[in-house]
């Protein structure tokens, strides 16, 4: 029996966080997550108490090759694609099958995920990006990028792992301004971060 796979959207825009800011990318959101239910009755007990995503609902796809043919109709020609599976947590669902799906349409494949799960082989960017309530599991990555200021996950504690980049990214709350200035002064102390806005939100793509 095949795997259903549960998926909020598909789309494509630029991404917008971190060292691949700017380049065109079709997002893959999966439904769900481990760290909070997606219902704004849930949020103030959640774990992950601070997202920004809605997660909720979508669509169902009864196979690894349906989703990786909505993925690629959603890309227009030219350089080698790229998805950004996301969610919610998208390593609650993507797996083998469907990495070998899109390899087999000739997508490179990005991954954004809490780190509460351990990631298949065969992602080419994983994106770890820790909460402060919730063990770490996956501790190495092309890119740690933590939402700044989090009590109990001072950037501190992630810097000696391994990745290639480490990024402080302003949470987008009430506080968006003092945080980014937060942020802002944390990296010019620490060079080893480097700052990453949400630029999409910024110029107003999805």
């Amino acid at each position: 029996m095949s795997k259903i796979y549960s998926v909020k959207e598909i789309f494509y825009t630029l991404q917008g966080e971190g060292a691949q800011s700017g380049r065109p990318a079709v997002f893959c959101r999966f439904s769900g997550c481990n760290l909070w239910s997606g219902r704004e009755d849930d949020r103030a007990n959640a774990i992950c108490n601070f997202c920004d995503t809605d997660f909720v609902g979508g669509a169902k796809f009864d196979s690894a090759s349906a989703l990786a043919e909505a993925i690629r109709n959603e890309c227009p020609n030219g350089s080698r694609p790229l998805v950004v599976f996301t969610g919610g947590e998208p390593l609650l669902q993507l797996d083998n099958p469907l990495i070998a799906a899109i390899r087999d349409r000739g997508f490179e494949i990005a991954v954004e995920t809490n780190g509460t799960i351990r990631a298949p082989n065969g992602i080419d960017w994983l994106t770890v990006s820790p909460k402060a309530k919730a063990q770490l599991v996956q501790t190495s990555g092309t890119e740690l990028k933590l939402v700044y200021p989090q009590v109990g996950a001072e950037p501190e504690k992630y810097e000696s792992l391994d990745f290639e980049h480490f990024f402080l990214q302003p949470m987008d709350d009430p506080q968006l301004r003092e945080n980014t200035q937060l942020a802002t002064e944390y990296c010019l102390r620490n060079p080893k971060w480097r700052l990453s806005l949400q630029i999409h939100k910024i110029i107003g793509l999805p």
